[in-house]
């Protein structure tokens, strides 16, 4: 892996910092809380998300930037061959590779899972050994003996075998089950055999059948072939007797309904001649009913034009009480548009207040936000500080006068007093300031008065510029209301004239007594007209009547000169029903005969098929077990062979764990004697993977802290080799942050020059420390410092070489 760039917005005290990568020895130098760690943090957050970042996801975004501020890290970054390019924020993230412009992964789980497929690490391998995070050198210390093994097998890649092995056993079981449930499927042979014995007698039993019910059916078709031509003679008599008979009662019932169509028609013609009397008395009585219709038709009109004026009325009165109303409206709002100039005015000159406010209140609170927040990192620090010069303090006690001093390792002897007395001076020191700062914290922890005051301003003044929009809203509502009343009255004006002219224009003259008179007149007679209207169609019917009266007496007459010709046809056949019944009788039983012949010989052409069917199935069942005994041997065969591919990666993890612990203590070792000017030859770890130093060849009981940290990053640096060396590609990248923090300067010195010697195997080394001394040993430098005025990390890149130019020259001048 090797790093080309990052880019950090609004990401903790980072607002917009921009940094490029290159290869060999980078350091990262700046004061303890000025964002070194931060950068850091932004790597491991672009690569694994949420997991890898301190506290909680609403803590990431920088105190000075907005709610709405947009978090971001992009990190450009090439590995196996690819780039990569991760977009991250709290609520997307997206993965670009080799400059494409569609990203190969868009969501938060999706990025963080790819990226940890193409590391091939988890968050806490990547951290525990290529990125070595503040005093984590001891990354093994705290784990079991059982679990530091397993932790050194799965990042250098021997996990991979237990996997394998995993997989291995999982088909063996398969393997086993199968062949089981194949054994369990498989049917018994003597079974078999018994069932194709019992189908092949049952077929040569249906055979026989077969052929008897076929000798059967050819008998009784001969018998039916001889009576058939007799019993179709037979019923063609009788479908003779039976059409005469019927057409004989046809021609009966036409006779009969001719003789009732003709009674009808005769009364019929009696009803058209009392209808004829009745419609001249009608005549006489039904004469005025024309002119009064007239009358009527015209005194409805009249009714019409009256309820139209009535309306038209109702309307004038409606329109004259709206105009009225919409005056008066007018009259109340015509000083709308003189009151908004007033209204505008005051209300620009409260929203210019508003703003001197709040922009005064944000200063005032932004000046007590920094204070508190540089109250809060020097307190911190100066417990940190204590913390350590109380341990210092501790540990000279323990070792006496004749010990050796805890920071510069020469004996004390005179100077254990001076020494003991400088670090009590400065743990009084430490005490005096963290008291103060606390105590400033305590007083910084509420709002100052001058800024609740200038707040409750604020909310005021607030106030009274939303009393003003709203008055101010209502006085334009009225202003546009005042135009519609102008337009709502001129339509409204205009609606009432021409309703009056409508009415003047509608003539009078309506009677309504007259009109109830005629209409009662003309119900009376309605029901006569009607009545006479049915009389006059009566005697429209005569002429057809007396037609259909003729139709029907010469019907009568053919009927009955049909009736005696069918009688006289019926009398010459001769049928007997007792001979045709005989004859049936003979041939229903052949046809039966017949009949049960035929099913007979499907049944037993339907058993032989049967049994043969049977006999087939007996013949696969054979062919089947033959199958699964093959395939049992198969799979017999093939569990064999994964129990034996089981042992073998057993032996192969077992060898590679015999060889880890020696090749790792050499590795450290040889960086052990250059870290420590080969004062220290050899660093041995046992069966626990404990960590022994050893001078000349002979264990040192108890080591500094310095020391251990120095034993802790050899480890730490062996490992990452034996992973560069065992990975399928270059990994190229090592991360150390502070660990230059317990080592003097010439073992600072050691580790740089250790760490530059490295660059053919880890070809980006990035160091985060606080000492500037290690500033020279370095290829190239990126400052990070805090700006307590922006309150946010400022980040530069230089060159070691032009930055001691600059320094000699200023000299110089000096």
């Amino acid at each position: 892996m090797r790093l080309n760039s990052l880019r950090l917005s609004n990401f903790r005290q980072h607002a917009d910092t921009y940094i490029t990568f290159d290869s060999g020895l980078t350091g990262i130098i700046g004061a303890n809380g000025s964002g070194k760690t931060t950068i850091l943090e932004a790597i491991a957050w672009a690569l694994y998300g949420q997991d890898a970042a301190r506290g909680k996801k609403e803590t990431i975004r920088s105190l000075r930037a907005g709610p709405n501020a947009k978090v971001k890290v992009e990190l450009d970054f090439a590995l196996g061959g690819h780039r990569y390019r991760v977009e991250r924020g709290l609520t997307h993230a997206e993965l670009y590779l080799d400059d494409a412009e569609a990203p190969v992964a868009n969501s938060l789980t999706g990025v963080s899972d790819m990226l940890r497929r193409r590391l091939g690490m988890s968050r806490e391998e990547f951290f525990n050994t290529y990125f070595t995070g503040q005093k984590e050198l001891d990354v093994m210390a705290a784990m079991a003996p059982s679990e530091r093994a397993q932790f050194l097998s799965r990042v250098l890649g021997y996990e991979r075998l237990r996997v394998a092995q995993r997989l291995v056993k999982e088909q063996a079981r398969m393997l086993a089950a199968e062949a089981s449930g194949v054994r369990a499927a498989m049917p018994d042979s003597a079974s078999i055999e018994r069932v194709h014995a019992e189908a092949s007698e049952r077929f040569a039993q249906a055979t026989a059948r077969a052929t008897s019910a076929v000798e059967r059916r050819d008998r009784a078709d001969r018998m039916l072939a001889d009576v058939g031509p007799r019993w179709v003679a037979a019923q063609r008599e009788r479908e003779q007797l039976q059409e005469a008979l019927a057409e004989l009662r046809v021609a009966e019932s036409e006779a009969a309904s001719y003789g009732r169509d003709a009674e009808r028609i005769g009364r019929e013609l009696a009803e058209v001649a009392t209808a004829e009397t009745q419609l001249e008395r009608l005549g006489e009585e039904l004469a005025p009913l024309g002119p009064l219709s007239e009358e009527l038709q015209q005194l409805d009109q009249l009714a019409r034009e009256e309820g139209r004026r009535q309306a038209l009325l109702e309307t004038e009165r409606a329109l004259e009480e709206e105009v009225r109303r919409l005056r008066e409206r007018r009259a109340k709002i015509e000083a709308a548009p003189s009151l908004e100039e007033e209204v505008t005015l005051e209300l620009e000159q409260r929203r210019a207040l508003l703003e001197l406010v709040q922009g005064e209140l944000e200063a005032k609170r932004t000046e007590w936000v920094r204070d508190r927040q540089e109250a809060e990192t020097k307190h911190v620090a100066l417990r940190q500080q204590y913390a350590e010069v109380k341990d210092n303090r501790e540990r000279l006690i323990a070792l006496g006068e004749d010990g050796q001093c805890p920071i510069c390792e020469r004996t004390l002897n005179d100077h254990y007093r001076t020494v003991l007395d400088h670090l009590d001076e400065q743990l009084d020191a430490l005490v005096a300031d963290g008291k103060y700062y606390k105590a400033r914290l305590e007083q910084l922890e509420e709002m100052p008065p001058e800024i609740r005051e200038l707040d409750e301003r604020r909310r005021g003044t607030f106030d009274e510029v939303g009393k003003l929009e709203r008055r101010l809203a209502k006085v334009q509502l009225a202003v546009q209301e005042l135009g519609q009343l102008a337009r709502d009255l001129a339509t409204k004006e205009q609606r009432f004239e021409q309703v009056r002219r409508d009415r003047e224009l509608i003539p009078g003259g309506y009677d309504a007594v007259r009109h109830a008179a005629a209409r009662r007149e003309l119900e009376r007679l309605r029901p006569l007209d009607a009545r006479a209207t049915r009389l006059a169609m009566q005697l429209e019917r005569r002429p057809t009547l007396v037609v259909e009266r003729d139709r029907a007496a010469g019907g009568v007459a053919a009927a009955q000169a049909r009736i005696a010709t069918l009688t006289a046809r019926r009398d010459l056949l001769s049928f007997s029903e007792q001979s045709y019944a005989e004859l049936r009788a003979v041939h229903d039983a052949a046809a039966a005969e017949l009949r049960t012949a035929e099913l007979d010989a499907v049944a037993a052409a339907g058993e032989a098929s049967g049994a043969q069917a049977a006999v087939t199935r007996a013949d696969q069942a054979r062919a089947e077990v033959a199958r699964a005994k093959g395939k049992l041997e198969t799979l017999d065969r093939q569990k064999r062979l994964h129990d034996e591919l089981d042992r073998a990666y057993t032996d192969l993890r077992t060898d590679l764990n015999v060889q880890l612990r020696p090749e790792m203590s050499e590795l450290a070792s040889a960086f052990l004697t250059e870290l420590t000017d080969a004062r220290y030859d050899e660093l041995e770890l046992d069966d626990s993977y404990n960590l022994t130093v050893l001078e000349d060849g002979v264990p040192k009981p108890v080591i500094s802290g310095g020391e251990q940290d120095v034993a802790n990053l050899c480890l730490r640096l062996a490992i990452s080799q034996m992973i560069a060396e065992r990975a399928g590609q270059s990994f190229s990248l090592l991360i150390l942050d502070e660990v230059f923090g317990s080592l003097d300067e010439a073992r600072r010195q050691n580790v740089v020059e250790l760490l530059r010697g490295l660059q053919d195997r880890f070809e980006q080394v990035i160091l985060i420390t606080h000492i500037e001394q290690v500033r020279e040993g370095l290829d190239r430098v990126i400052n990070v410092r805090y700006d307590e005025e922006t309150g946010t990390a400022v980040v530069t890149q230089s060159d070691p070489g032009a930055l001691e130019g600059e320094l000699l020259t200023a000299a110089g001048a000096a």
